[in-house]
């Protein structure tokens, strides 16, 4: 099972479960690189638009063009209002379609860990930005305990169960982004940490929004029904609600940036 290809195929579950997160960690992100009005951008793994969204509302850009892989994500994308500025396209990480130099600053929000060659993806970020252009991601800590949902894969582990996982979670270290950055030629390389909360209502509402993630959910469907129950006891226990019976927890990211040599 951890081996399996995990299908981003449902843009409104992902709002739900991964694209408020997304835009908690990409304010900060934003924030961080507090890049000027009017650049063209190119997100790529934009899936269903989530930080695309965040990226028009407080940048300003003249351009920008979402790159993804899945067409139903993207056709929730292009339902957001910022599509009146944003195109999307279908388009591979690896191989982009848009000639060196297009762009000012070419970002990736939560994806590098889903680019089966990670380094190839940053040599693409590097080539469609111009030179001194702006080339970065923030990525879940995916290896220390950063995933937003590693309440639920940390005890499916712990039951000595398998679930299914990115194929790339090595590039999500903090060590293997400075790797990466410098590896491609990219200069002026920062990093930092984003920590970011979220709340939800009740149990009920954490687990149903979390089994709509599209690793998770048939993970746990392969489940025996004991099991899930099991599950279900040892993350309530591990998540307790406060008085009204809502619970609330973190998660952590890791941000980079760096330049193409002018």
């Amino acid at each position: 099972m951890a081996g399996q290809t995990i299908h981003f195929d449902d843009g409104a579950a992902y709002e739900q479960m991964m694209g408020i997160w997304s835009r908690f960690a990409g304010t900060i992100f934003l924030d961080w690189l507090a890049p000027p009005a009017g650049l063209r951008w190119i997100d790529i793994g934009c899936g269903n638009g989530a930080f695309t969204e965040l990226l028009v509302e407080r940048c300003s850009p003249v351009e920008v063009q979402g790159i993804d892989p899945s067409a139903e994500q993207l056709a929730f994308a292009r339902t957001r209002p910022s599509a009146r500025v944003a195109r999307f396209q279908q388009g591979d990480a690896m191989a982009l379609p848009f000639a060196d130099g297009s762009f000012d600053a070419a970002v990736m929000a939560l994806v590098l860990v889903f680019v089966p060659d990670p380094a190839k993806g940053i040599s693409e970020m590097a080539r469609v930005v111009v030179p001194g252009g702006t080339v970065a991601t923030y990525m879940w800590d995916m290896l220390g305990g950063g995933f937003p949902l590693d309440p639920i894969y940390d005890e499916i582990r712990a039951m000595g169960l398998a679930a299914t996982r990115p194929p790339q979670m090595e590039a999500s270290r903090m060590d293997a982004l400075r790797e990466l950055w410098r590896g491609a030629g990219l200069e002026d390389v920062q990093t930092r940490e984003i920590t970011v909360q979220r709340t939800f209502s009740g149990f009920d509402d954490f687990w149903s929004t979390n089994l709509k993630s599209p690793a998770l959910r048939p993970s746990v469907a392969a489940m025996k029904p004991a099991e899930v129950e099991t599950l279900i006891a040892r993350v309530r226990a591990r998540l307790p609600a406060d008085a009204d019976g809502r619970i609330t927890y973190s998660a952590r990211a890791h941000a980079i940036r760096g330049r193409r040599p002018a």
